[in-house]
């Protein structure tokens, strides 16, 4: 007999009263034992849906252009289309909102909300050095705190390599202990304090002060585990560090270096939260013959053979193609190779030993754009690919395009997928329905 929490949690129902069983071990069903980490990747810009999105919906689908790298792991990915956040518009603000449902993220009043990537670390973090990485290519990232303010994120590789592998002097660790143990004495003097004036206190202004009590607390939290990942050396490896691509053009580069750095802090536990933004850029990418050679066979398009620029065309105007076929010819070999990083990850992913299966088996991959048809700066049916995590893939999940299905719900399921029972995360309400654990 296998009896989840939730079946415990119902077991008496039938009989007019809900009564929560303890847990009882010989009931229990078998541990699952595996790593579960979450990473989302969000393109700015959008991605061309015909290039993305199949016509089929199911099981039969011909593989779309951008995702032909990745057809050798089919069974490992799961298309979704027909999704949104709902009341989420404000065209390029609406990235925002991609991780936390916000609605109306270019209103003057707009305040933000927990982000996906941070709800996790929040319940979860304290399991790796870092709770949760926050990563761009320039500009801000994706993620946001419970009080809805924005994690800065970092831009350089080096940075993410330098925190993953490389250790201070010894002075240098005793002045962080020092650091630690100073903020342990400010929060012991002020929850001193502050316990001394409760007793003078009404029921409102003691229901504050227990909220700031958790605050306080929490911090303590954050101290704590800070202290003792301070303690414990560091991973090691035989790898260089990074250079940093400073030159925004070469963004594919400066793309691949953080992508090799995500690898890296998966690959070593470090982290089991990773968010990436995407946003693009106003110049003209620079991209070389070399680095669309593996599409040529995908594409099927002698036109990416002629002579002269591969991109002549800055990629924020060819995000705006309004259907002309040169910009859409141009733009399809900047997402093109925009996806190939993507793919490139799931497949390190899968190629990784981690326990008794692979990195990718245990990781949820969610790349895709807050834009659904960036040319106009529809914020509707997004295109999402998911790979990994132990779900069930395999298959286009193909919603309703004009009655979008809420992207929201798909972050419950990634939250159940990692053990945390929610019945709601921003607007999504339930499971996202097709979507299936393994």
């Amino acid at each position: 007999m296998n009896l989840s929490s939730p079946t415990r949690r119902s077991f008496l129902r039938g009989t007019g009263v809900i009564l929560g069983l303890p847990f009882l071990e010989s009931l229990a069903p078998a541990a699952d034992t595996t790593r579960r980490r979450i990473v989302a990747i969000d393109v700015g810009l959008g991605l061309h849906a015909p290039n993305i999105i199949p016509k089929q919906s199911g099981r039969d689908y011909e593989t779309p252009v951008y995702l032909k790298p990745l057809a050798d792991l089919r069974e490992q990915l799961t298309i979704i289309s027909g999704v949104s956040n709902p009341e989420v518009g404000g065209g390029h603000h609406s990235y925002k909102s991609f991780l936390t449902g916000a609605p109306h993220p270019n209103s003057a009043g707009f305040r933000n909300t927990i982000s996906l990537d941070q709800y996790a670390a929040a319940r979860l973090g304290s399991e790796t050095r870092f709770a949760s990485l926050t990563l761009s290519n320039s500009g801000p990232g994706l993620s946001w705190s419970r009080t809805g303010v924005e994690i800065p994120a970092i831009q350089r590789p080096s940075e993410v390599f330098a925190k993953l592998f490389l250790t201070g002097k010894p002075s240098e660790i005793a002045r962080q202990r020092q650091h630690l143990a100073d903020g342990r004495s400010v929060l012991d003097t002020v929850m001193d304090k502050t316990r001394r004036m409760e007793r003078r206190l009404g029921g409102r202004d003691k229901a504050k002060l227990d909220q700031y009590f958790e605050a306080v607390r929490e911090a303590e939290r954050r101290l704590e585990k800070a202290e003792l990942w301070n303690s414990k050396p560091k991973p090691k490896t035989k790898l260089n560090p990074p250079s940093y691509e400073r030159d925004r053009k070469n963004m594919i580069v400066r793309m691949r270096q953080l992508y090799d750095v995500m690898h890296l802090a998966l690959e070593t536990d470090s982290t089991r939260f990773i968010t990436l933004n995407l946003p693009g850029m106003n110049s003209v990418p620079t991209i070389h013959g070399r680095d669309i050679e593996s599409h040529f066979r995908a594409l099927r398009s002698r036109d990416l053979r002629k002579h002269g620029p591969l991109i002549d065309i800055d990629y924020h105007n060819l995000s705006h193609h309004g259907r002309d076929p040169e910009k859409i010819r141009q733009l399809t070999i900047v997402e093109s190779v925009v996806v190939d990083g993507f793919a490139e990850l799931v497949k390190k992913l899968a190629a990784s030993q981690d326990g008794g299966g692979s990195l990718l088996d245990g990781t949820m991959v969610m790349f895709g754009s807050n834009l659904g048809n960036a040319s106009s700066h529809d914020t509707r049916n997004l295109p999402i690919v998911l790979a990994g995590g132990g779900f069930k893939h395999g298959r286009h999940l193909a919603f309703d395009q004009e009655d979008n299905h809420p992207l929201t719900n798909l972050y419950v399921s990634m939250l159940h997928r990692l053990g945390l029972e929610t019945n709601a995360f921003s607007t999504g309400t339930r499971p996202m329905p097709g979507l299936d654990f393994a």
